[in-house]
């Protein structure tokens, strides 16, 4: 039977800056009834590793992955994201209305990088001030490389070479070998929000972005695979961008446990 181990018994991988996103476009008053707004907070997690105790005490801060034949262990996950929307509820975020209302609220974010430290804490990683109150069913985002077509990108290139035409960055081992993967995936998605988040004015909520990266390294059996194999031009690169593309859910989660406050009991 395949087991799966993390250097940490319970790990919550976030990201570790706080960045202020500004709200913008959608033909919307930044406020609510009486003047007063709300706050969203955006946190991402990625979730634990079947516990088992310690191995490497030595090195606390990488995650560990064993399929029973192979072992990859992360020591970096980096991705470039940019653009968060909210959806209100039974509406659509086009066409845009006469009053110029297009049915969502656009934080502009970035490009700005998404480190997932491996220290097992829980951090805010974007603060969203401003928020009308509203039931929002969908949060749409994009993980987005950097290009060289704004000066807004090329200032990010410049202060971050690594991530010229990368969108997410992984850094690494796989049997002992050292990696580095790198894909420059451009992904807009769109992720339901079950139980929709209702804002209220003068209410402070949080969001979680929760990111499996145990899953990008998978064959469609479950085996672990070699990431240079998922690297541009090799075999197993659509493979592990498909991996990405469902790897990350988004719920509220107010006390930050990393968890859906609706499964909490």
């Amino acid at each position: 039977m395949n087991t799966e181990f993390a250097r940490l018994t319970s790990l919550k991988a976030v990201a570790l800056a706080s960045l202020a996103l500004v709200s913008a476009a959608c033909g919307e008053d930044t406020t609510g009834p009486g003047g007063t707004n709300a706050s969203v907070s955006l946190s991402v997690a990625v979730p634990a590793a079947a516990p088992v105790p310690a191995i490497h005490p030595a090195f606390p801060l990488d995650i560990v992955y064993n399929d029973g034949v192979a072992t990859l262990t992360l020591t970096r996950v980096a991705l470039v994201l940019r653009d968060v929307e909210l959806e209100k509820q039974f509406d659509e975020c086009d066409p845009i209305t006469a009053s110029g209302d297009d049915g969502c609220e656009e934080f502009n974010a970035g490009p700005v990088i998404l480190e997932l430290p491996m220290d097992g804490t829980v951090d805010n990683s974007f603060s969203i001030s401003g928020v009308p109150a509203d039931t929002y069913d969908e949060l749409e985002f994009k993980v987005h490389k950097p290009e060289d077509n704004t000066a807004e990108d090329l200032a990010f290139i410049a202060a971050n070479p690594d991530f010229d035409g990368v969108s997410i960055r992984v850094e690494g081992d796989f049997d002992g070998q050292s990696f580095v993967y790198e894909t420059d995936l451009n992904e807009e998605q769109e992720v339901q929000l079950s139980p929709p988040l209702v804002v209220t004015d003068g209410t402070s909520l949080n969001v979680t972005f929760s990111v499996d990266v145990g899953t990008w390294f998978r064959a469609l059996d479950g085996s672990l695979i070699d990431p240079v194999t998922a690297n541009k031009g090799q075999p197993n690169e659509n493979l592990v961008k498909d991996n990405i593309r469902s790897s990350i859910d988004v719920f509220e989660d107010n006390d930050r446990d990393g968890h859906d406050d609706s499964s909490d009991d």
